[in-house]
């Protein structure tokens, strides 16, 4: 069923992913979101299109710009816990995350061309709130997420992706379960202005320890919802541990994950500065080759980080 599943074409090329996705729909689309959850919107026709229109954007730059594409699915919070507290028992949970992969089948079937391969991810969400340091263990943290990525693995999805995790035991367990059940995984950690995880742990030791306890299964990492102003200074070149970086999704804003709580208008911050900061990125860390956003950003940001960094030549892996 999946196309990529046994070789992910994102490791090889340039990639774009799309921007912040939940913020874009309720600060730009006026969209109401419960619990910051967008896979409610795969529960209607008017949704579903609405998700459809959210994505097209970013395909067209990704297609101008001759780039593939790792499309994301709108399951961030489609894990059990947040789906008891919007009112979905199991069963509506685990259709809720098959359509979401059947949405982007869909839109993979109508952007897709030989130059322009789409991968499909299962998006992945922490057990609690992301900016704060969870307290699973890593054989809790592999039950618990055990269940959304079966829903993935039984689909056309070619990976999995864990977002703005904020501790080692969580991304452990996540990639535990992901390797049991044959899903290539990627561990996406989220940062502290100080470019610490939020309990303090180093990000250089939250890739190693993970890889340690996995068997480096991971198939590479991102850093997501933090601006790169917040993590540049913890990224030394030719360290191992930072090669293991693949991916980029940063926040517009330079505002803290506190600040951002408090705020209730969008900061969008400057798409220019942050391409710059980006190309910047790209030409220290050749490695990084999926680029998009996270809080704040949307098709404006990622169309400007994609002139600033594209094109790029394929590296074997």
């Amino acid at each position: 069923m999946s196309k990529y599943r046994s070789a992910l074409p994102q490791r090889r090329g340039a990639f774009l992913t799309d921007g912040g996705m939940e913020t874009s729909l309720i600060f730009n689309d006026g969209l109401e979101l419960p619990h910051f959850a967008s896979f409610v919107l795969l529960g209607s026709t008017t949704g579903r299109d609405r998700l459809k229109a959210y994505y097209r954007p970013y395909l067209e730059t990704a297609r101008t710009q001759g780039a593939g594409f790792v499309l994301d699915s709108a399951t961030w919070r489609a894990n059990p816990d947040w789906g008891d507290r919007l009112g979905y028992d199991a069963g509506a949970l685990h259709a809720a995350n098959v359509a979401a992969i059947d949405l982007l089948v869909e839109l993979r079937d109508e952007w897709e061309t030989e130059a322009m391969p789409c991968v499909i991810s299962g998006a992945i969400g922490p057990r609690g709130d992301g900016y704060k340091a969870g307290h699973m263990t890593a054989p809790e943290a592999e039950d618990y997420h055990r269940t959304q990525i079966t829903s993935f693995a039984g689909t056309a999805a070619d990976m999995v992706t864990a977002f703005t995790l904020s501790t080692i035991d969580e991304a452990v367990g996540i990639a535990r379960a992901a390797r049991s059940l044959d899903m290539p995984c990627v561990i996406s950690f989220t940062v502290e202005t100080d470019g610490r995880l939020a309990d303090g742990t180093p990000l250089r030791h939250a890739i190693e320890a993970t890889d340690l306890a996995t068997e480096a299964s991971p198939a590479y990492y991102m850093i997501n919802c933090a601006h790169p102003s917040h993590f540049e200074g913890a990224l030394h070149a030719k360290e191992a541990w930072v090669q293991r970086i693949q991916g980029i999704r940063a926040n517009a804003s330079t505002l803290s994950h506190a600040e951002l709580d408090e705020a209730e208008t969008l900061d969008a911050g400057d798409p220019n500065d942050l391409a710059k900061r980006y190309h910047q990125l790209r030409q220290s860390f050749p490695d990084i080759r999926i680029l998009g956003g996270c809080c704040g950003t949307d098709h404006r940001h990622v169309a400007a980080i994609a002139a600033a960094c594209m094109p790029f030549a394929a590296t074997p892996v």
